[in-house]
C-alpha cells in the first residue's frame, strides 16, 4: 500500500486527484481497524494529519466550522457549550485515546450507521463542506449519507470541514449498545430543540 502525505491542502487535492482510490486518514480510528481485522486494504493511503488548517475551527454568525482535523477531544473540551449534542456523542467515542485522535469528518467518511457523530449532525442540519481540484460544494448532512458506510463524496473529493449551527436550545445524545462503556452503538437517537 502507498502512503501520501501532503503538506498543503492544494497538494493533497492533487494527489486525491490523481489517486481516487486513496484513502484519507486523520486519526485512523475506523481506517486502522479495517486494515487491522484484514477487512479491506487501501491501494493508498492520504495522510491528512500535516496539513494544519485542518485542526482548526471558527465561529461563523450562527455556525461552528470544523476543520476536517478537529479531534473529537478538542470539540469536548472547546465547543460543548455551542454545539452541546454533538459534544455529549463525543464524550461516548472510544476511549480517551480514540477521542484525542478520531474526528467527526472521518465518521462521516467511513459513514458507518454506528457513527456517533451522525445523529446530533441530523437532529441540528449541519452542512459538509467537499473539494476536489474541480471546486468546493456544501452538501447538507441528509444528503451525505448514500448508504451503509456509502456518502456523497465524489471519488476525487475530500472533506475539508462540516458546519454545524450553534445550538439554539436544548440538544441531547443517546446510545444503546452490548455494554455500558466503550460500546459501538447498536441504536442512537438525537434531538436538537430550536
Amino acid at each position: 500500500m502507498d502512503f501520501l502525505r501532503p503538506r498543503t491542502w492544494a497538494e493533497a487535492l492533487d494527489l486525491k486527484a490523481g489517486r481516487p482510490e486513496a484513502t484519507p486518514i486523520q486519526g485512523g480510528t475506523d481506517v486502522m481497524v479495517e486494515i487491522n481485522l484484514d477487512k479491506g486494504r487501501p491501494a493508498a493511503l492520504l495522510d491528512l494529519t500535516p496539513i494544519p488548517g485542518l485542526r482548526e475551527w471558527s465561529r461563523e454568525g450562527d455556525v461552528v466550522r470544523l476543520g476536517a482535523g478537529v479531534t473529537y477531544a478538542r470539540l469536548i473540551g472547546e465547543l460543548g457549550t455551542r454545539l452541546p449534542g454533538l459534544a455529549q456523542a463525543s464524550r461516548t467515542v472510544g476511549s480517551p485515546q480514540i477521542r484525542n485522535r478520531g474526528t467527526v469528518a472521518g465518521n462521516l467518511g467511513a459513514a458507518s450507521p454506528a457513527g456517533d457523530s451522525h445523529p446530533p449532525l441530523l437532529a441540528c442540519g449541519a452542512v459538509v463542506e467537499a473539494e476536489s481540484v474541480r471546486g468546493a460544494r456544501l452538501i447538507p448532512i441528509g444528503e451525505f449519507y448514500t448508504g451503509v458506510k456509502r456518502n456523497a463524496l465524489a471519488p476525487d473529493e475530500l472533506i475539508r470541514a462540516v458546519r454545524v449551527p450553534v445550538a439554539r436550545g436544548p440538544q441531547y445524545f443517546s446510545k444503546i449498545g452490548t455494554r455500558n462503556a466503550m460500546v459501538i452503538a447498536v441504536c442512537s437517537f438525537s434531538i436538537a430543540l430550536h
